[in-house]
């Protein structure tokens, strides 16, 4: 891996959360969703546009107020949603209409908040959505629980629409703590050259709360009845130089 300049920053002091999309089936521009901590205490989402993934990416302006983690997803009609966790209240996701990638259409639809005991070992959370679809079924992957601890995980909500109505899988979490792994989560997946996927994601370095974390990759898979299995390996933390 090769470390790249900055292809965006916030004059108001952190961007973080990004998800890049690529707009292939339209103007073929790159579209970076981010997470930005606003003077006031609160967070935003907001877009930013480049024409290559390096960046630099010129913002476009503000898509939702006391919201994290936004997530675009193209279906293969070409219609958009964006996924996004919507804080007034409470975690809960919401599934966002989109006419372009700039502009939403219609009313947000909630999809899915904390309701099952691994959601809520660390604060009630749902967060951190990202959607595959797969032989024509739904598959809304979230973590749980909170960010900063060792019980932070990953799961999946099925549907056969984009806006749900999304049911929980029954073996959540499939990511967890255990054989060394601590919090995995907040994950994308992204599809090798030979078709195989791979999870993206993050784990803490320790049983301690904070934010000492690391990205790591590991494989994921569907298996003939439809389930998502992943594989989490203890990797280890390199400090930056």
């Amino acid at each position: 891996w090769e470390q790249k300049p900055k292809c965006f920053s916030d004059a108001r002091g952190g961007a973080w959360a990004p998800d890049v999309f690529h707009h292939k089936k339209g103007d073929g521009k790159f579209y970076l969703y981010y997470t930005v901590n606003r003077p006031d205490g609160g967070k935003q989402i907001g877009v930013a546009v480049a024409d290559g993934p390096l960046g630099p990416f010129n913002d476009r302006g503000n898509l939702a107020d006391r919201a994290i983690d936004a997530h675009l997803f193209q279906d293969d009609d070409g219609a958009l949603y964006l996924y996004y966790v919507d804080l007034e209240g409470g975690f809960k996701i919401k599934a966002q209409p989109m006419a372009d990638p700039l502009t939403k259409k219609g009313a947000a639809t909630e999809v899915i908040r904390p309701t099952v005991d691994w959601e809520r070992k660390k604060g009630a959370v749902t967060e951190g959505p990202w959607m595959l679809k797969h032989k024509g079924r739904y598959y809304l992957m979230y973590s749980g629980s909170g960010a900063d601890g060792p019980d932070y995980g990953i799961g999946y909500a099925t549907a056969k629409s984009p806006t749900g109505p999304f049911i929980k899988y029954s073996g959540n979490p499939i990511a967890q703590r255990g054989h060394g792994v601590f919090g995995p989560g907040h994950h994308c997946v992204v599809t090798a050259p030979d078709g195989k996927l791979w999870m993206v994601y993050h784990q803490q370095n320790s049983e301690k709360i904070g934010w000492d974390r690391f990205l790591a990759i590991d494989p994921l898979w569907f298996d003939e009845q439809g389930a998502i299995h992943v594989k989490t390996t203890r990797g280890t933390h390199e400090p930056a130089p």
